[in-house]
Order: structure tokens, then sequence, then C-alpha cells
């Protein structure tokens, strides 16, 4: 059995692992290919497009792992039916909606940026969110058999595919390389949504039952995570177009190129993170609460001695580094690339904090978290980055992650010093 755990959290690892530096590898291909103001253009439209994705997608994918795995436990499989019946429904509502915004906002995104050349390839941008509307229920379904290995190395092959769209459609064009990526995007969530679709199938079939009781609780969750992940997911595109408004696109690409180190420190969490999501959920739901905290312990102590280590390296090296991902012709990024290092490195050591609201069912904590982050971020954005452009705008990243990970160990402690809760009792399996 330990065997096994250890072979599907090393997959899971490695699946995660190779899908960041895939991911990674896209933009340094885009950063070499383009010039820098196709580049910062490029930048814009995908900031739009995760703008609008986050806004009307509603995120049903947490509350399938808590409520699912609740349902699993007590083997209430009809709910489980019903629950994910509702969850594609809302997911392909909310991958139309953003659509639709993306259509409105392209005729208009010369009056609203201050950029040209974004209304054709937004125009094509806006088939994104629906191509990946359904990615995550699939997703879902698979990290309930508790196969997490399976999903890592399903990421792995929907950044193989965005890659190998960004490399083609880089030699043609900015409106080419999107097509590419909705392309990618669409071939990737119908693997997923294939074998997500089989593993959900090994559950019994039964009918679908209605929710009932757990219906309020449901619909609060979904509520509650769906403003807690637009508030995570628009802080970045937000601040991106901000900065799009008040300075040159070479500034938005040099930006973009300097934010590349936080996705790539966030790949170092993202296993244990992945992890964490399955097993404390389940963990919790058994009334194991000392066992959730003891694992992010462990790992707050392992991050922080590791950062004590890389990050002074990373920072010395990191001209070198700039040219030679970024290009020689990107080198004006390299102070924000410094800035933003530190940033990412803080919140590495707190990686834990974006399953652990979900693994303990209170998504709203990611909302005033996530919400004081942006409270911070976007307006020093607008003014920092006027004046100093690229570096003015990590100089806000910076500040806005400090805010989020002091507020995170406020709330910690206080978790800590609450009382055990009693094992929620399990109801009889339902026909």
């Amino acid at each position: 059995m330990r065997s096994r755990l250890f072979w599907r959290r090393s997959v899971a690892a490695a699946g995660t692992y190779s899908s960041a530096v895939l991911g990674f590898l896209g933009t340094i291909v885009a950063l070499h290919v383009f010039s820098t103001d196709t580049f910062g253009r490029y930048a814009l439209v995908l900031a739009a497009t995760g703008l609008f994705q986050s806004l009307f997608d509603l995120t049903v994918e947490e509350a399938l792992i808590k409520f699912g795995f609740r349902y699993v436990t007590r083997e209430d499989w009809g709910r489980l039916r019903r629950l994910f019946g509702r969850a594609v429904v809302f997911k392909v509502a909310g991958g139309i909606l953003a659509m639709l915004a993306l259509l409105a906002l392209a005729p208009a995104a010369h009056a609203v940026l201050h950029q040209d050349g974004l209304q054709t390839p937004l125009v094509v941008a806006s088939l994104l969110p629906v191509a990946q509307c359904t990615e995550n229920v699939g997703g879902v379904a698979i990290i309930l058999r508790e196969r997490y290995d399976v999903r890592a190395l399903f990421l792995t092959l929907s950044m193989a595919l965005r890659l190998t769209a960004i490399a083609v459609g880089t030699q043609y064009g900015l409106t080419e390389t999107i097509v590419g990526i909705v392309a990618a995007q669409a071939v990737a969530t119908s693997a997923v949504c294939i074998v997500g679709a089989r593993a959900f199938r090994r559950f019994p079939r039964v009918p679908a039952t209605p929710l009932g009781a757990d219906r309020r609780e449901v619909l609060s969750f979904v509520g509650q995570s769906s403003i807690a992940s637009a508030v995570t997911s628009f802080t970045i595109p937000l601040a991106t177009l901000v900065l799009g408004r008040v300075a040159s696109t070479t500034q938005v690409a040099w930006f973009r190129a300097a934010m590349s180190p936080q996705q790539a420190f966030a790949v170092l969490s993202s296993p244990a993170r992945l992890i964490f999501l399955t097993e404390q959920t389940r963990d919790w739901e058994r009334g194991t609460r000392r066992a959730v905290f003891a694992g992010i312990r462990r790992y707050t102590l392992s991050a922080a001695a590791m950062m004590v280590v890389v990050l002074p390296l990373v920072l010395i090296f990191t001209p070198q580094l700039a040219r030679l991902l970024f290009s020689a012709k990107n080198q004006g990024a390299v102070d924000a690339t410094r800035l933003v290092v530190v940033a990412a490195s803080l919140r590495l050591v707190f990686g834990w904090s974006k399953s652990l609201p979900v693994s303990i069912g209170r998504p709203a904590l990611r909302i005033w978290t996530h919400g004081v982050e942006a409270l911070v971020l976007i307006p020093l954005v607008g003014t920092l980055g006027a004046q100093w452009g690229a570096t003015g705008a990590a100089a806000a990243v910076l500040a806005s992650s400090a805010a989020y990970c002091a507020y995170w160990l406020v709330l910690w402690l206080r978790l800590l010093r609450e009382p055990d809760a009693p094992a929620r009792p399990t109801e009889p399996a339902v026909a």
C-alpha cells in the first residue's frame, strides 16, 4: 500500500513539474520569436481572456472535490451523480458567457486599452473559455478515484499541446498562435473528459437524487469558491491590463517576462498542493484534523528551508538567467524579475493556502486573503507602473504578496486555536 502511495505521489510530482516546465517553455518560445511589441499584445490577449474566464466561470470543481469526497465516503451515489450533472451545466454556461464578453471587448479593444492589433486575436481567443470549460470537471472525477497521478499526467499533455501550438503559431503571427492555443486546449479538454467519464462510471450506477438538505450548503460553497477564484484569477490579468493602459507594450512584455519566475516557483509547490487537495480533503471529512495541520507544518518548514538556500542564488544570477531565457532584447526585465522572485518565494512557503480552504470547507477564507492582495496590487500597479513601468508593477506584486502571506499567518494562528470538531457522522447510503 505504501509503495503504491509513493508511486502515485512521485508520478503526480513528475507530471506536475513537467507540465509547468512545458508551460514555462511556451512563454520562453514566444519571448524569443515574437518582437517585444508583439509579445506585449500577446500578453494582453491572454490577460483579457483569463480575466473574463475568471469573472464568468463558476468554480464548481472545488465543491465537487469537497462534497464529492463526502458522498463517496457515505456511498451516497445518487447525490454524487446529481452534483456532477449540475456542475457540467454551470461550467458550460460560464464558458459561453466569457466568450460573449470577449466578443464584446474585441471591437472596443483599442478604445479600452489604447493598443492596436488586438481585435482579431481577441475574437479567436473568445473560443478558449468554451474549449476549456469542462476540463476540470473531468479532472475532479479522476481525483475522486484518488488518482491525482493520472490528473497530473493530463496536465503535462495539456501543456505539451499548448507548447506545440505556440512553437508553430509564432512562426506565422499573433492570431495564428491564438488559433493554435484554442485547438490545443480543445484536444486536451476532450482527452481529460473521456478518461474522467470512464473513472466516474466506475462508481455504482444509480439514478441521480436531489441534494436535499445539502443543496443550500453546496450552493453557498460554490458561490464563495467562485468569488474567491474570480478574485484570485483576475488579479494578475487585471494588473497586466492596467499596466498596458498606463505604460507601453514593451513594459507589458517585460512585466510578463518578469512574472514567469512566479509560475516557476508555483510549480515547486504544485505537486504538494494537488496531493493536499486530495488527501487532506479526504482526511478532514473523516475527522482527522490534526493530521491535516501536521502535514502543513512539515511542508512550510521544508519550503522555508529550501528558499533560504535557493533565493540568494537566483537573485545573484538573475541577469544571466534573464539573458538566457528572455533574450537580450528583453534585458529591461531584470530588475522586475528580481522583485517577482522574492514575491514568488513568499508564495511558495504559503503554497498550502490554496488548498486548505477547500479541504476544511471554508472557501470564504480565500475571498478575504486574495481580496487583500487585489486591493494592494491593482492601485499600486497603476501608480508605480506609470512611474517605473514593469519594475514598478513588479514592486506592486511584491507588496501584495507580502500582505497576502501576513494575513494568512494571522488566519493560520486562529485556526490552530480552534477546538477540534467531532468527526462527521456517516449517513446511510442512498439507494
